[in-house]
């Protein structure tokens, strides 16, 4: 893993004990937000694309990672309230957010309700309406579309390395277009106990989140989407259909404005290096 960017790591006092934030790299901080049953660690291949042009301030989001013991409530307002309280333990005024996935939603609503502490968000294929949630009962939902991340959550793993073996073959990841090295950095902080380090409670919780859809309509600080042509099997429904991101951009335009990454799903959008150049261009713009 060539030039892989330096971490350095931080405890921020929340609401029921410690939050987990990771420092990634060097140069200017942008706060960055992971997706539902991941972690800080998403944005591994995002920093190391950075190369010094911003570090990324990866939360371990509660009831995930290193910051799996925190306890509820969960939800969109309380993952807001920790990010609050990781501008003040670090000192930032404003400042610039990336949300990845869920992470979307939750920097989209953070901007909303503390728009004096937003300088600009960057929303990594979350934010607006999943196709297919129109109506649906949200635990319904989560059990469709989350269907094989929850399956993972009741797995368990002898080491590391078994645990990396299994996301290579999951169908998002089966290309080349992830390291090896990445994926193990990656397992090796999922991993506690034996089990992946996400409560499974914190994701039905959180699932909520994705049909939160308002906040990224009342953006009003500048605000990038970047969105990916497939999806979280690797299938060709995307999370974020480009005509909605568009018509997104449309309400705002002076604001607002969003790019197909091509040859990327859901997930290589950041853990790949393709889509994890356009997601660190993207963040360096704003930075």
């Amino acid at each position: 893993m060539a030039g892989a960017a330096q971490i350095d790591a931080l405890q921020v006092p929340v609401s029921g004990g410690d939050l987990a934030v990771f420092r990634l790299g060097g140069g200017p901080p942008v706060v960055a937000v992971h997706g539902i049953t991941s972690s800080s660690r998403a944005w591994l291949v995002v920093a190391r694309a950075l190369a010094g042009r911003a570090s990324l301030l990866a939360v371990d989001l509660r009831g995930r990672g290193h910051s799996n013991a925190l306890p509820g409530p969960y939800g969109l307002r309380a993952h807001v309230a920790d990010l609050v309280a990781v501008l003040d333990a670090l000192g930032l005024e404003r400042a610039v957010l990336a949300g990845h996935s869920l992470g979307a939603y939750v920097v989209a609503r953070f901007a909303v309700e503390h728009a004096e502490l937003t300088r600009s968000v960057v929303l990594v294929d979350g934010g607006l309406a999943i196709p297919g949630t129109e109506g649906v009962e949200p635990q319904q939902f989560a059990d469709a579309f989350l269907g094989p991340a929850l399956a993972r959550l009741q797995m368990r793993f002898s080491s590391a390395e078994e645990y990396q073996r299994w996301w290579r073959r999951h169908p998002a990841l089966g290309d080349l277009s992830v390291e090896d090295d990445d994926l193990l950095a990656y397992a090796m902080h999922d991993l506690d106990d034996g089990r992946p380090a996400v409560r499974e409670e914190a994701v039905r919780a959180d699932v909520l989140g994705l049909v939160d859809t308002a906040y990224a309509h009342q953006l009003a600080v500048p605000a990038t989407m970047l969105v990916a042509p497939r999806g979280l099997l690797d299938d060709p429904h995307p999370m974020q259909p480009l005509d909605a991101a568009q018509a997104w951009v449309a309400e705002d335009p002076a604001r607002r404005s969003a790019q197909l990454v091509e040859g990327v799903n859901h997930y290589t959008l950041t853990l790949g290096s393709a889509g994890a150049a356009a997601v660190a261009d993207a963040i360096a713009t704003v930075a």
